[in-house]
């Protein structure tokens, strides 16, 4: 259980530094809210750790030791370490998720670039994705389709995070975008960098990115059928306000470096109530085939990690492994079973 003094520090700092995560967690139910909210807490300690400090390398292999303390059951006496020392304890909460995350903040500090979308996707697989499917595990949720769809949302919410900050990220000599869409439009990263402007070739990448995180937006949303009734709205929120982001992107023209896309109170209450209203529409709708599509290529070890274990038929164990153990000591009893037949053939070969 977390220590009702960790939560309600928790509960503040993701009060003043998570607005959106704050409005759709509101739709969660307690059991959830509280250990997300903790979640949430490490995480955005984890993204303030390495973002606010000019000592990048030495913070992320502090949040390192932090976390091997953490799993060992001897967390730091903080509010936010405790918290979420309680949840990996109480949900058993595989240490490969909070690792992910951990190594995106390292590829932060190493200031990586990403040449092609599929390395962007595995950045925003450690990121976001490695948070969605922490908190399917907090829903007490494990199926594996369910953990894809997860993923596709955290994957969608980081390409629109990517899209909103272009300019933000130019001005700090950062780039997000992929390096071969960006050489494609003949762009020069550090003529960018010297003077970020909205031209209609940067405006084109922002458009695709936004259209890309629109597509696993979509893919996302049968796998909020799958969570627990009382989840649902809370994960339609999460997804609506990040949608409305997009659309701010887009409603600016994809300009993204004269103005940073954000979205008002009133609009956040408004999708809170229209997701209360999609989890009634989802709950007598026939289940979406999407829901049973492969997870990312970049998201796939996630998902395993997380995935229950279902018993296995095979008593040589699971896997690859485990079929090649089986086919050989198939052989082998086929090998003894003809021993004896052998040796009765020659008994009577020497008998004649």
């Amino acid at each position: 259980m977390i220590d009702p003094a960790d939560l309600e520090h928790c509960k503040a700092s993701i009060r003043t530094g998570s607005y959106s995560f704050h409005a759709a967690s509101r739709l969660l139910p307690g059991r959830v809210r509280d250990p997300a909210l903790a979640l949430y807490a490490f995480c955005r300690l984890t993204d303030d750790a390495v973002d606010l400090t000019h000592e990048k390398t030495e913070a992320v292999l502090m949040l390192g030791e932090r976390l091997d303390a953490i799993y060992r059951g001897q967390p730091r006496n903080t509010p936010t370490d405790r918290a979420f020392a309680a949840v990996v304890e109480d949900f058993e909460m595989p240490r490969t998720l909070p690792e992910a995350l951990l190594e995106g903040m390292a590829w932060d500090a190493m200031e990586k670039r990403y040449h092609t979308l599929s390395d962007v996707y595995a950045y925003s697989a450690r990121v976001a994705a490695a948070v969605g499917v922490m908190m399917t595990v907090l829903m007490r949720v494990r199926c594996p389709h369910a953990l894809a769809r997860a993923c596709d949302l955290g994957v969608a919410m980081q390409l629109t995070n990517i899209a909103r900050d272009v300019g933000e990220d130019a001005r700090a000599r950062r780039i997000y975008l992929p390096l071969d869409w960006l050489a494609q439009a003949g762009i020069d990263i550090e003529a960018f960098f010297d003077n970020p402007r909205p031209t209609r070739e940067i405006r084109k990448l922002t458009r695709r990115l936004i259209a890309d995180a629109n597509r696993l937006y979509f893919r996302s949303e049968p796998g909020v059928a799958a969570l627990p009734f009382a989840c649902r709205p809370g994960i339609f929120a999460a997804r609506n306000i990040y949608g409305g982001i997009g659309r701010e992107v887009a409603r600016r023209h994809y300009d993204s470096i004269n103005t940073r896309a954000y979205t008002t109170k009133g609009q956040k209450i408004g999708w809170l109530i229209q997701s209360t209203l999609e989890t009634l529409v989802v709950s007598v709708m026939p289940r979406s085939a999407v829901l049973y599509g492969k997870p990312l290529p970049e998201c796939a070890y996630l998902v395993e990690a997380a995935a229950e274990r279902l018993p296995s038929d095979n008593p040589w164990g699971e896997g690859r492994a485990g079929e090649l153990i089986a086919v050989l000591a198939q052989l082998e009893a086929k090998r003894r079973q003809a021993q004896p037949v052998a040796a009765l053939v020659e008994e009577r070969k020497r008998a004649i």
